[in-house]
Formats: structure tokens, C-alpha cells, sequence
């Protein structure tokens, strides 16, 4: 069943939120993400934005206002196969020897795909988003046995292996070296021209993606910024208005 087009992609109306009484994260939130956009969202740490994110995708219940997936609550929104995301600090539920293979196949699971084995499809689409992240070489090695940058990798690869059509990654490129990065920029390129993959990019720095970004959202406990990359205010550059980690 086809996303209803008709409405945002992510569309948040006057929403807030607070983890303890008194002391709110986000105030008074409105923002829509049309379908086909790529937008960066930025801000300092204890700002707002991974908390944004959760909001978004329907993770945690705003105190106030109204969170939307493709126009249904967010809450209760019923195309999760539809969805890619890739937290902060994406992790196994398990410490079994699980390799990176089975980690991106497992991307495939929203798909209703591993009911049983993998069928050739599958496993082409499998194959096609581990070489998209540069992990071909290390397919079958333990997930354990990589790097935190490389793991970072295969659950990105995982994300890509669901065919999502909206994509969101939460600081992709924490310990990801240069290259990776690059390639990983040139690869969110490609998704947003061939598949119109609408994209919610989450990060500190935007060196790598900042010839793609469309858009900028900047966050510090509201959105105080909103618009091209190009026309953000000088002040917001400055490094003092930093918070607490998120």
C-alpha cells in the first residue's frame, strides 16, 4: 500500500516535550519535512535534537501538540517497513557472534522478508547495501570484530537493505573516518535523485554532506533556525551557545 503523498512526510505542530516538570527540551516545535527532502538538523548537544527525532517518529509522546507520519499520529503509525533509522550509538540486542551479513539482512525484516531464506532478491538488495557502505570485504567477518566506525557502517547498510522511504540517521558518521563519510554523502546523493528518499540527517558537522543539504533546522530548545544552509545567521555559528549533552 502506497505512503499517502498528500501529506508531510514528518510534520510536528506546536509540540513540546520535558523529561522532568519545569525543565523543558523542546518548546512550541512546528516543522514539516515534504516527501523527496533532505534535511539536516543541527544544534548543540542537550539541545533538542535526537529528542526532536524521537518525537518524530513516534519514539516518545510529546506534553503538548501533535506529531505526524505521512498525516496518521505518529504513535500509532502503520508502514513502520517504510521507516529507516539509525540511532545514536546503534547497537545488537545480542552479544551472539552475529555477522555483518545477518545485521543488514535484518534490514530486510520490515519487509516481511525473513519468514524464511532470504530469497535471491533479497539477498541482491543485501549485498548491494553492504557494498554502499564499503563493507564487501567484511561481509561474513563478526560484527564484534569491527571497528566502532565499521559497525556504525552496517547498521546504516541495515537501514538502506529496508528500501525506506523516509530515512533518518541520528550522527551517522560519529567514528566514521573521512572516506566513509564521503562515501556515505555521495550514497545519501544518489538515494534522494533515483528513489526521492526523504532524508532526515542528524549531526555536529555537515562537512560531508553540505553540497546535498537542502535545507537546515537548526534546534536549541525550539527551532531557531530554518532554511538553506546558505542564509543561516552569523551569531548561530558561535560555539558559546553549547548545552548540556542530550
Amino acid at each position: 500500500m502506497p505512503l499517502d503523498a498528500r501529506h508531510p512526510a514528518i510534520e510536528l505542530e506546536d509540540v513540546s516535550f520535558s523529561y522532568r516538570p519545569r525543565q523543558p527540551v523542546l518548546t512550541g516545535v512546528d516543522l514539516a519535512v515534504e516527501e523527496g527532502e533532505f534535511v539536516a538538523v543541527a544544534g548543540p548537544n542537550g539541545g533538542g535534537k535526537t529528542t526532536l527525532v524521537r518525537l518524530a517518529l513516534g519514539l516518545a509522546r510529546p506534553q503538548s501538540g501533535t506529531a505526524r507520519l505521512y498525516g496518521e499520529p505518529a504513535r500509532s503509525f502503520s508502514r513502520r517497513d517504510a521507516l529507516g533509522y539509525v540511532p545514536q550509538r546503534a547497537q545488537l540486542g545480542t552479544q551472539g557472534p552475529v555477522t555483518v551479513r545477518e545485521v543488514v539482512s535484518a534490514g530486510r525484516l520490515a519487509r516481511g522478508s525473513l519468514l524464511g531464506p532470504l530469497r535471491r532478491g533479497d539477498r541482491a538488495i543485501v549485498d548491494e547495501a553492504i557494498a554502499d557502505v564499503g563493507l564487501t570485504a567484511l561481509a561474513d567477518a563478526p560484527l564484534g570484530n569491527l571497528s566502532g566506525g565499521q559497525q556504525q557502517r552496517a547498521f546504516i547498510a541495515k537501514a538502506f537493505a529496508g528500501e525506506p522511504s523516509l530515512l533518518v540517521l541520528d550522527e551517522p558518521t560519529a567514528g566514521v573516518d573521512a572516506e566513509s563519510q564521503d562515501a556515505l554523502a555521495r550514497l545519501l546523493d544518489r538515494l534522494r535523485r533515483d528513489r526521492r528518499v526523504t532524508t532526515l540527517y542528524v549531526s555536529h558537522e555537515f562537512g560531508a554532506v553540505e553540497d546535498i543539504v537542502e535545507r537546515l533546522v537548526l534546534v536549541r530548545g525550539g527551532i531557531v533556525f530554518d532554511g538553506p544552509p546558505r542564509t543561516l545567521p552569523a551569531e548561530w555559528h558561535d560555539p558559546s551557545h553549547a548545552h548540556a549533552r542530550d
